[in-house]
């Protein structure tokens, strides 16, 4: 049987727990564990460790743990968690900066949500707004799953809920500037935090 201190797993994890810190600038440090994230999270019963867990993985220095856990991909950003922490920790922006981690180390626990949040974005980078057909004919073809849920698109189409043909907005060019503006940020901030 393998035994790890949990101080190993620490000295592992230092690089890690100061890029987060680093990275998400939130003081995990004032989460005291009450567990109201958990509570209120509609995600949790998919998740394999609960929100409040990830929060004390990563007060523990474990955020390779939390790298590799499903949970930060599980995680849908509602803010929930961050509205409810009586301590004002934003636990939502936590678990979208150790994703962003996880993607950046190649470390990707659930891949279909990996594409389908890459197929969003494009989406809205391309368009101004999210194409439907677009994401749902993107997530398939990504995913290998081509016939994935085409029977609800049907009605939709012939009820003209959603549109066949790509809409932009006429802002678009100023909605892809600032997605490349935020790549620039994130690369600046990744490079920053390695090099403290």
């Amino acid at each position: 049987m393998l035994t790890v201190t949990l101080n190993e797993m620490q000295e592992k994890s230092a690089g890690l727990t100061h890029e987060l810190a680093m990275l998400s600038r939130v003081e995990v440090v004032k989460c005291y564990q009450c567990g109201k994230c958990t509570a209120g999270c509609p995600a949790a019963e998919f998740m394999d460790i609960m929100p409040n867990q990830v929060m004390r993985l990563v007060q523990q220095g474990l955020v390779e743990e939390a790298l590799n856990s499903k949970a930060i991909w599980i995680c849908a950003t509602c803010e929930t968690c961050s509205c409810r922490c009586p301590r004002n920790v934003d636990i939502t922006h936590v678990m979208e900066t150790l994703r962003i981690m996880a993607k950046h180390k190649g470390i990707i626990t659930e891949k279909d949500i990996d594409k389908f949040h890459n197929v969003f974005l494009q989406s809205v980078k391309n368009h101004g707004r999210v194409y439907e057909v677009g994401l749902i004919v993107g997530r398939n073809l990504t995913t290998g799953k081509l016939f994935r849920d085409v029977q609800y698109g049907v009605p939709y189409l012939a009820k003209h809920k959603v549109h066949l043909l790509p809409e932009s907005i006429k802002a678009k060019n100023e909605v892809q500037a600032i997605f490349e503006r935020a790549a620039q940020l994130a690369e600046r901030d990744f490079k920053e935090a390695e090099n403290k």
